[in-house]
C-alpha cells in the first residue's frame, strides 16, 4: 500500500486510480472533488477535507481515523460500507443528506451546523455525540444508541423513545415535543 504523508491537494479531481489501496496520513484537500468515485481500501488518518464534494461515492472498507470534514457536499453517502476500525470522524457545515451510517459505531462524532435531511441512522450507536444547529428532517433513528447525544439545539427530529436507548440524552424543550411525535398528541 503507498502512503502520501502531509500533503495539500487543492483543487483536485480524484481518478478511481488514485484512490483505491492507498493511506493518506495528515493530509489536506481543499475544495478537491470525489464524486461518483468508488473507494476502495484507502485510508485517511488525520485528514482535514474542507469544501470538497463526496457525493454519490462508494466507501468500500475505507478507513477513516480522527478526519474531519468542513463545508463537504457529502450527499447520498453509505458510510456503513467503511470500515469500522478507529472508525471516527466530525463535521461542521457539512450537508449529508440521504446518507447512511446504518449499524456503526461512531461515538463521540461532532455534527455542527450540518444538513441531515433524510439520513439512516438505523442500529448506529452514537453514544456521546452531538448535532449542534443540525437539521435533522425525516432522518431515521430506529434501534440506534443514542444514550449522551446532545440534540439540544437540533431541529426537525423524529425520535421513538421506545425503540431507541435515549438515557442521558439531551433535548431542548420544544425539541423534547418530537419524542411524542408518534402520539399524535395535540399540545399546546
Amino acid at each position: 500500500m503507498n502512503i502520501i504523508f502531509e500533503e495539500t491537494f487543492t483543487k483536485k479531481k480524484f481518478e478511481k486510480s488514485d484512490l483505491n489501496s492507498i493511506e493518506f496520513d495528515d493530509c489536506t484537500f481543499d475544495k478537491c472533488d470525489f464524486s461518483e468515485l468508488n473507494f476502495y481500501s484507502t485510508v485517511f488518518t488525520e485528514c482535514v477535507f474542507d469544501a470538497c464534494n463526496f457525493s454519490s461515492v462508494k466507501m468500500n472498507d475505507v478507513s477513516f481515523k480522527d478526519a474531519k470534514f468542513v463545508n463537504c457536499k457529502i450527499i447520498g453517502v453509505d458510510f456503513s460500507s467503511c470500515n469500522n476500525f478507529l472508525l471516527s470522524f466530525n463535521f461542521d457545515n457539512c450537508n449529508l443528506d440521504y446518507s447512511s451510517f446504518n449499524m456503526l459505531k461512531i461515538t463521540n462524532t461532532i455534527f455542527d451546523g450540518c444538513s441531515l435531511k433524510e439520513v439512516d441512522f438505523t442500529s448506529t450507536n452514537i453514544t456521546g455525540s452531538s448535532f449542534t444547529n443540525c437539521n435533522l428532517e425525516r432522518s431515521i433513528f430506529d434501534n440506534s444508541n443514542i444514550e449522551q447525544v446532545d440534540f439540544s439545539s437540533a431541529n426537525n427530529f423524529s425520535i421513538n423513545p421506545e425503540i431507541n436507548r435515549i438515557k442521558g440524552a439531551k433535548f431542548s424543550t420544544l425539541g423534547a415535543l418530537n419524542l411524542l411525535q408518534k402520539y399524535k398528541l395535540k399540545i399546546s
